[in-house]
């Protein structure tokens, strides 16, 4: 399991996986913030944005989950 470390400590492996999910939570928050409006200026009767924020959202937890690294145990043969 990953430990938590100064950054000078890090493995590149570690600071590959946190900088792909910072630019993925990034790509989110950009992404959210357009729908979110969108949705309440064409169909404010129909909360659609709700799907693709739970969606990706979901496949973000995973993501954090990796990076944390909880599925090193599962990917060791």
């Amino acid at each position: 399991m990953m430990t938590v470390t100064p950054d000078d400590e890090k493995t590149p492996q570690a600071r590959h996986r946190l900088h792909g999910f910072v630019l993925h939570l990034l790509g989110y928050f950009v992404v959210m913030v357009a729908l979110v409006p969108l949705n309440y200026f064409l169909s404010p009767e129909d909360p659609w944005f709700v799907l693709p924020m739970v969606g990706w959202g979901s496949v973000l937890a995973l993501h954090v989950a990796w990076v944390m690294g909880l599925f090193d145990g599962l990917m060791k043969r």
